[in-house]
Formats: C-alpha cells, structure tokens, sequence
C-alpha cells in the first residue's frame, strides 16, 4: 500500500490504535485480522520482514516506535545491504536516510541485469508490532512498477516461515528464496498459530498480487486431532490451487524438529506421530483436483539439522540458508512453467 511518500510493501492496513501515537503497521486486513485466532491476530500484527520502500534524491526521516517491545530495522538500496541498523523501541526513533540515491553513483548499466533497482531504498523491518509516525523528505515518491521485482512470491508458515531465529530479516528462508528467484516477498508467516483458518485461505486466495506461494502446514497444527489437519490442510490447498490455476502452489511438510531427535517434553500432546501429518498433508494434495499444486518435503529442504538454533525447533541462520537454497532450487523449475 502507499502512504504519504513511501510504499509499504507487505502492509496492508494501518490502525490507529486507542492509547497509542501513529499507526499499527499490520500485514492483513484488520477485517481478516479479526477473523483468526487470537495468537494470530498478535502476529499479524508484527512486520515480518514488511518494509518501507521510497526512492529520493534528497535527505529522507521516518519516525517508528515499537510500544510493545523491540523491533529492528535494517537499511537497503535494492539488493544491496548497508551497514544502518537501528533498533527501534517504546520510544519514537527517528531513521534518517542522509543519501537516498547513494547508488546512483555507479554506471547503471552495469547494474541493470538486478532484479531490483538499487534507486530503491528499503527499510526492512523485524521484531514487535511497529507504529509509523511522521515522514520527512523533498522529491521523495514510491517506486516505480519496472523499479521492483517481475514476480511476486507469498509465503504461509509458523514462526520459521515469519522469521524463526534469523538475526536478521533478509536472512529468512523467505527472503533467501525471493533472492535466490528475483522475487518480491509477501510474507504471512504467522508465529504458534498458523492454523491453517479458512478466514487466512479465502484471503490469501483472493489476492491477485502474488505470482507462485509456498504453504509450510506446520509443526502449530499438531496439536488438532489429524482429521482436523487434513480438514483445514485441504480446505486450504484447494481453495488456494483454485483460485488461478497459473499460480503454483508448493506445499512443504514438517521441517525436522525435536521430538525426532531424541526429546521427551515436546510433543506430549501431539495427536499424532510426525510422519502421520506429513502423510495428511500429501494426502490433502493428492485430493486437490488441481494441477498447480505440489508437494516438497521438509526433511529435503533442511537436509542439515545442524541448520536448527538449540531449541531444535526454529532454524538459525545457516539452517534458514540452506532452506532457502534447496527450495529456490526445487521451485524454479516449477515456475518456469507457469512463467
């Protein structure tokens, strides 16, 4: 959406919020918001790799706050990552942007071949839920359609797929995959509550801005029964596979985790072994009708637990690399059939 000068890529509403100065940042609706589990809500709320994208030719200031706790910031001229890093708290932080265009500098020619226009200066965003307050800059606009990436990449998942342990928000798997394909992101990752809510698949169904998506139907479901799973697996899929049937739809089973290595605690109360929803889950895409839908497994995207942070759970950074090189990799060609 564009607010005042800025695009706000992967925002979709901003609320004003009673008790509060600025406005909510929100990656949803505050229509479906309302409509998902209560976890949910909170995390939709939380920017997951959400940014403000502008391109100026003049000195540029944004104020943000993060009332709630903490949220990161990092600054970037289309794919190129800079050394600004700001951490942003209860109180309004102002970043300043001193030389937008800085990359303008170089002969553009030899920068033409990249899938994103160094013109662009981004603010990726991490952490809480953030506020955006007061915009500040001459000459600043939104950017251009042929400034940003040709295709459009939306992701669903858990925390692994909203941001797990990366240290920073370029380095989740989603990310990696959008480098990795040229590819804007749209992530929807939705920490603990991915469930999987007909309320989020009639949304993500509808959207017309996305070009190929990945559904990880995750480690938060299995705590329902497997019946509930594959309900809610397959109303999913099929409502997503049949909403363009040029859009592929890659479904991802359970990354490995814990309670295949060897923990006692996690898992108590599971309704089912692992392996059990990973067979629900390709069962649910061998029942979809539809001919852009497939299946990739988990174990093979994170083919290194060694990837895994020491929860053995949430990938770190090296483990959400290797998920983002595996599954770019399996996933170009698929799309090359589409576009």
């Amino acid at each position: 959406m564009v607010y005042e000068k800025v695009k706000l890529h992967n925002i979709e509403d901003l609320v004003a919020v009673e008790g509060f100065a600025g406005l909510r940042m929100q990656r949803v609706p505050e229509s479906v918001r309302r409509k998902l589990n209560p976890e949910a809500q909170l995390q939709m709320c939380r920017p997951a790799c959400a940014e403000i994208r502008f391109v100026s030719d003049h000195p540029f200031s944004i104020e943000l706050s993060c009332p709630k706790g903490r949220g990161i910031v990092e600054v970037f001229y289309g794919p190129f990552q800079s050394q600004e890093r700001y951490e942003i708290t209860s109180d309004i932080s102002v970043i300043h942007i001193p030389d937008p265009n800085r990359m303008t500098r170089y002969d553009q020619s030899k920068l033409s071949s990249l899938f994103l226009s160094p013109k662009v200066c981004r603010l990726l965003m991490a952490g809480e839920e953030m506020y955006i307050h007061d915009i500040h800059g001459d000459n600043c606009r939104p950017p251009y359609k042929e400034e940003l990436p040709r295709l459009r990449y939306l992701a669903y998942g858990s925390s692994i797929t909203e941001h797990g342990h990366a240290t920073a928000p370029h380095l989740t798997y989603v990310e990696q995959v959008g480098m990795r394909l040229g590819a804007d992101v749209i992530n929807l990752g939705s920490g603990g509550s991915a469930f999987c809510e007909p309320a989020i698949s009639d949304y993500i169904a509808a959207r017309t801005d996305w070009d190929f998506a990945t559904l990880a139907i995750s480690v938060n479901m299995l705590k329902f029964p497997i019946s509930v799973f594959y309900e809610r697996a397959s109303y999913m899929i099929s409502t997503i596979c049949r909403s363009n049937p040029n859009r592929p739809v890659v479904c991802i089973t359970l990354f490995p985790y814990s309670r295949e290595l060897g923990d006692n605690f996690i898992g108590m109360e599971d309704k089912g072994s692992p392996d059990d929803y990973r067979q629900a889950l390709h069962q649910a895409v061998r029942d979809c009708p539809c001919e852009n839908v497939y299946t990739l497994e988990g174990s093979e995207i994170l083919n290194n637990v060694g990837g895994l942070s020491s929860d053995l759970l949430h990938p770190g950074d090296q483990g959400m690399i290797i998920i983002g090189e595996n599954l770019a990799r399996q996933i170009r060609p698929l799309i090359k059939k589409f576009y």
